[in-house]
């Protein structure tokens, strides 16, 4: 691990001092990236995360995908914790915090726009950055891809009826554009760039030579997303620093619980590092395009629950950062390192 990788929480922690400073001394500047958005997606922001997603694809075998159903431990693992617990977690907690530990100081109207805001956030689990964090704990970049896409197709059909559930509201708008086109642009187009390119490479020798060549491009891209993410907000931090603390709190618990849960669970399961740690990181991020464009649409774009789902986005990096950490650190307690799905799907094959 190079000097620049092993202090990127330090990166990262200048990234979101310079964000807000860069959005205090350059509003025009800050307007202007938010102005490049389509459907609730900034473009700005989607190049700089394809480009953190990019050098992972690169490593996907994308013929040994089926290998995946001979590993189904970790893929159970993420649709339990994703989809039968997070959302309901979540939603407690915000109750919680916000119907009782903080009603003493927040209005109840905001205290429900700040808690539809929580629920939203819980229901939608991480879509491109879990390719980040995955490469960034060693993970199987095939197993990843297959984790991700699974819980992709169940968000279509899952995620407008939680939600409805949970805030009580039959009327849910899935920004359907705005899922399609987050998707297409972290998931799909990374994906084909880098089969095209694991293909013009030709061995296994130069795949890695090459991913190893541009991971630094990765990681620069992902400071720079912290930069404009903070730049962007920076205004509301310094505007209301007691709410965004507060709206932190049951986010910080939530992450680190499920986060917990899900490796917890997938240490008990013996599944391998190199899977157990993406499966638990899937859960633990979001996929925040998707709960800020619903907030919008539900709310309205200077309502709590656009706030709380922004907060998300602001808590996600640095949390994952020292997940990402943890995971490492603790690599050494799971089973022996075994063969990658592409490993053992070629070895099946010869």
């Amino acid at each position: 691990m190079s000097i620049f990788e092993r202090f990127l929480s330090v990166w990262v922690a200048l990234a979101m001092v310079g964000g807000v400073l860069i959005g205090l001394a350059a509003p025009g500047l800050v307007q202007l990236v938010a102005s490049a958005e389509v459907s609730s997606v900034n473009l700005v922001v989607a190049v700089l995360i394809w480009a953190m997603v990019y050098p992972m694809m690169v490593g996907v075998d994308f013929g040994s995908v089926a290998g995946v159903a001979r590993q189904p431990r970790g893929l159970i693992v993420t649709l339990t914790v994703n989809w039968l617990i997070k959302p309901f977690t979540m939603a407690f907690l915000a109750v919680l915090f916000f119907d009782h530990v903080f009603a003493p100081w927040i209005e109840p109207d905001d205290a429900a726009q700040y808690t539809a805001g929580l629920i939203l956030l819980g229901a939608a689990p991480c879509t491109a950055m879990v390719f980040v964090w995955s490469q960034l704990t060693k993970g199987d970049a095939t197993y990843t891809l297959v984790q991700v896409s699974v819980n992709d197709l169940i968000m279509v059909v899952a995620f407008a009826p939680i939600v409805a559930f949970l805030l009580g509201v039959t009327d849910i708008q899935v920004p359907w554009q705005t899922l399609v086109l987050a998707t297409v642009l972290y998931v799909v187009l990374p994906l084909i760039a880098g089969l095209i390119t694991r293909h013009k490479l030709g061995s296994q020798e130069a795949v890695d030579a090459f991913s190893a060549r541009v991971k630094p491009w990765s990681i620069m891209g992902l400071i720079a997303t912290v930069v404009i993410l903070f730049g962007l907000q920076g205004q509301t931090i310094l505007a209301k620093p007691l709410v965004i603390v507060m709206i932190a709190v049951p986010i910080l618990i939530q992450s680190y619980g499920i986060f917990a849960l899900a490796y917890g669970a997938a240490f008990a399961l013996k599944v391998p590092h190199r899977i157990a740690a993406p499966c638990a990181m899937i859960g633990t991020s979001n996929f925040f395009e998707l709960a800020v464009a619903v907030a919008i649409s539900l709310f309205g774009l200077n309502s709590g629950a656009a706030l709380a789902t922004v907060v998300g986005v602001l808590v996600e990096v640095p949390v994952m950062l020292s997940l990402v950490a943890f995971a490492n650190r603790t690599r050494a307690q799971f089973p022996e390192p075994a063969p990658s799905v592409s490993e053992n799907w070629n070895k099946e094959r010869l």
